[in-house]
């Protein structure tokens, strides 16, 4: 879609964030970060560029994702470009106070190393405004627990790839209701070799097939969740 030749900085802002859409497709890094850089010498808020640039242009990926148009290694070039144009709102987003739409901390469980899916779920998250902490491959129910801790994260996000790692998912639930912490985050479980009655049988609060179902399912539930506890201090 992107045209080599195109001079970023002869664009329109409605153009330009258009074009932004179209990189982040196409997942070329550096147009997205000289288009961020773009927007904000033009005077643009932080939290502006990334909910109409990168979000959307996210959205747009996720929605031809989840209905099998493009493929993991096309979203992972899509999500890198928008991690480039994310590394240099961060900063400013935390300057600025920008709101966010909650944080999740997610994890391979214990004996499993896979990390492509939880990556992309990772990238995705953030890419739909969510503060992600990626706690990495084989977490113990102690690595869980710490990072729930340090974090205080509203989401809690588990991936397995191998039947025999599926069930220590239970495992990590199991211990937060015996701690009595299940009720404090939404628990979200995927992986390749998951479906919704899995999910269900270990007690997370949703089976999440990919990384586009992911975001959807993490606003849905934060929301329901925002409105239970308004409902309950009414």
């Amino acid at each position: 879609m992107a045209d080599d030749e195109l001079d970023l900085s002869t664009l329109g802002d409605e153009d330009l964030i258009a074009q932004m859409h179209d990189d982040l497709y196409d997942g070329l890094k550096e147009e997205i970060e000289e288009a961020v850089r773009i927007l904000l010498d033009r005077g643009w808020e932080p939290y502006r560029i990334l909910t109409e640039g990168l979000v959307e242009g996210m959205r747009i990926v996720g929605i031809d994702f989840r209905d099998g148009i493009l493929f993991v290694p096309e979203v992972l070039l899509s999500a890198n470009a928008m991690k480039a144009g994310m590394s240099i709102l961060r900063p400013l987003l935390a300057q600025t106070g920008a709101p966010k739409m909650g944080k999740m901390v997610i994890g391979t469980v214990k004996g499993d190393i896979h990390d492509i899916g939880k990556n992309l779920v990772s990238m995705m998250m953030e890419g739909a405004g969510f503060e992600v902490i990626d706690i990495g491959i084989n977490n113990s129910v102690e690595a869980y627990l710490e990072a729930l801790e340090e974090h205080r994260p509203e989401i809690l996000g588990m991936s397995a790839l191998l039947t025999t790692t599926m069930p220590y998912m239970k495992v990590v639930i199991d211990t937060l209701k015996e701690k009595g912490l299940r009720d404090q985050y939404i628990v979200l479980v995927g992986g390749a070799p998951l479906n919704e009655e899995f999910g269900a049988a270990v007690g997370a609060d949703a089976y999440c097939r990919d990384a586009a179902v992911t975001v959807e399912i993490a606003k849905d539930l934060m929301a329901r969740t925002h409105n239970v506890r308004a409902s309950a201090t009414a």
